[in-house]
């Protein structure tokens, strides 16, 4: 122990910031291989666009119904444990989705509970995230801390294009779920091997990351206990960055679900093009998830989080609408690839705006806090995912995207209405006195 406690040298909260990247990218790892794979199970299980895309929405149904309870778990039982639950859990269900029989009669109604299930088991990960974040994270590093977990969103999803390609021209679509089981299961391993709850339960820590981490904490009122519901539903600024949350989960969905079958279906590439270009969203996703979190840290301690939260987010979300929109007047088909890709990058500046500042409002209860918002997030996942097959049939693939461009420009504005510096009380919402704005 006293040989890592040197060598981390008051570093613990980034090795953990790190592997809870990694179990991001797992995680989107199980929730996209489906997607690659559509083609292959839609023929295999006699599927319309239509019916996968419920499929797909059955698993955010799960991933936006457990948000909130997830996080009220993670508050409860401590980030540690629940992470490895969910790890067995998301591993057993990834397996169940590859062990339906295509000659079952109900196999559509059994795919559908199963991703129900395996969404339910994911819904964990990111309010479990950021409880970890509200106890380990000084509030002036929690931009760059969220930028990195959320960075393993589009890492997770960017190598799932080609691995999971790779896999099943060569083995099988199923076997690409097996395998992406098994990393998950390793995953969870070494999570629970290497992390603790709090920071003085650490055997790695030292006296000095301890005391810089303790500096850094916001003084919440929510320290005293359990937010209530009533609380949270009657913050102006919960409501505003959950509505947002919602079209920014419609917009980045649409990479998530149908994005590979319309570079392959609509736009005309072939299985490998496909696959590398659909790659290049979540790359952009991987980029500029910690770089706005780098801007957004260093805005703030500069300006305060009203510039350096709420204007990044403004920007970022702003900026994708308008990417977005441009993608879906380009002939080329590489070319629509690249500006579409860049607007899923700009989306993924403002993320960390969402997380940071739920940690910073909720304290305690950052769990069950964020997962709320996330929660009406993910309900935008399960429109988009359901509605963007029926709004292609109806009206156009064009159309669809510009639904997303349009929510990304109402998402932007709302974060107008955002103090950063307000804080949720237990019972109460409060808001520091100028005097106390910018400190923590």
């Amino acid at each position: 122990m006293t040989g890592m406690k040197s060598l981390l040298n008051g570093h613990v909260r980034w090795v953990l910031i790190f592997w809870m990247f990694l179990i991001s990218a797992v995680a989107y790892l199980d929730r996209v291989n489906i997607s690659i794979a559509g083609h292959f199970i839609q023929e295999e299980y006699q599927l319309s666009n239509v019916q996968l895309g419920w499929i797909f929405s059955a698993f955010v149904l799960g991933y936006a119904l457990f948000q909130a309870p997830g996080g009220k778990l993670a508050d409860r039982f401590g980030p540690r444990r629940i992470l490895l639950l969910a790890a067995i859990w998301w591993a057993i269900f990834t397996s169940l989705t590859a062990l339906v029989p295509g000659t079952m009669v109900n196999a559509l109604a059994v795919l559908l509970l199963v991703r129900f299930s395996l969404g339910v088991g994911e819904a964990v990960v990111y309010p479990a995230s950021n409880r970890l974040v509200a106890s380990w994270i000084p509030s002036q590093e929690r931009g760059i801390a969220n930028g990195l977990i959320f960075s393993g969103v589009g890492a997770g999803a960017g190598v799932t294009p080609p691995l999971i390609a790779y896999i099943l021209t060569h083995y099988g679509w199923r076997w690409s779920f097996w395998i992406s089981a098994a990393i998950g299961l390793i995953a969870g391993g070494v999570w629970y091997a290497i992390s603790r709850d709090r920071p003085e339960q650490h055997p790695w820590m030292t006296e000095e990351e301890q005391a810089r981490i303790q500096a850094g904490l916001p003084r919440t009122s929510a320290a005293a206990g359990s937010i209530a519901w009533s609380t949270v539903l009657r913050s102006r600024e919960m409501l505003a960055m959950s509505v947002s949350y919602f079209a920014y989960g419609y917009a980045a969905y649409i990479f998530f679900t149908w994005f590979f079958i319309y570079l392959s279906t609509v736009r005309g590439l072939n299985l490998k093009a496909s696959a590398l270009y659909g790659m290049l969203p979540f790359l952009a996703m991987a980029t500029c998830s910690p770089l706005g979190g780098w801007i957004s840290d260093r805005l703030t301690k500069r300006y305060g989080k009203r510039i350096g939260r709420c204007g990044i987010a403004v920007f970022g979300i702003g900026l994708a609408a308008v990417f977005i929109a441009m993608g879906t007047q380009a002939k080329d088909a590489h070319l629509a690839s690249v500006i579409l890709a860049g607007g899923a990058g700009a989306l993924y500046l403002s993320q960390s705006s969402f997380w940071s500042v739920t940690a910073d409002l909720g304290g305690t209860s950052a769990g069950m806090v964020s997962g709320f918002m996330n929660m009406v997030g993910q309900f935008g996942g399960v429109v988009t995912a359901s509605l963007t097959p029926v709004l292609a049939n109806h009206f156009g693939w064009t159309a669809s995207f510009l639904v997303a461009a349009g929510l990304c420009a109402m998402g932007s504005l709302l974060w107008l209405l955002v103090d950063p510096e307000a804080q949720l009380a237990v019972g109460q919402a409060v808001r520091l006195p100028r005097a106390e704005q910018g400190k923590g």
